[in-house]
């Protein structure tokens, strides 16, 4: 099971060619595609702080076709414990990746990312970069 990361769903929709093999290999693998509610709230900012209509449709299209996995009770323990720790070790990233990746955990997920460096940080998180 794979659950898509923003940065990753930028570079698709975008078209980086790295990122579309990807997606075209996890899809030959049979896994199931998924994506973080949060991540959902990104592409959707970003679409309308700037301005592009047509990006709008595009994100649209392709969540319709995803299961988007909600950041629900259980999740959000995980990302609060997450976020506590990186505070003690010092550590930190943004809140919406530490729930990203507290849902793709909750869920059993391998999180498919350009941004291996902040994720990495989340213990026991699976990664797949590119």
């Amino acid at each position: 099971m794979a659950c898509l990361e923003t940065s990753f769903l930028v570079d698709i929709l975008r078209g980086n060619k790295e990122a579309h093999f990807l997606m075209q290999s996890t899809e030959n693998k049979g896994d199931n595609i998924t994506i973080a509610a949060p991540a959902v709230m990104e592409l959707i900012s970003g679409a309308q702080l700037n301005h592009i209509p047509k990006e709008r449709e595009r994100i649209n299209k392709l969540i319709t076709h995803s299961l988007i996995l909600p950041l629900n009770e259980e999740s959000a323990i995980i990302a609060g414990e997450i976020g506590a720790q990186l505070v003690i070790q010092g550590e930190t990233i943004d809140a919406v990746d530490i729930m990203i990746g507290a849902i793709a955990k909750h869920n059993n997920e391998t999180l498919i990312t350009r941004n291996k460096k902040h994720f990495e940080k989340i213990p026991g998180l699976k990664i797949e970069s590119y």
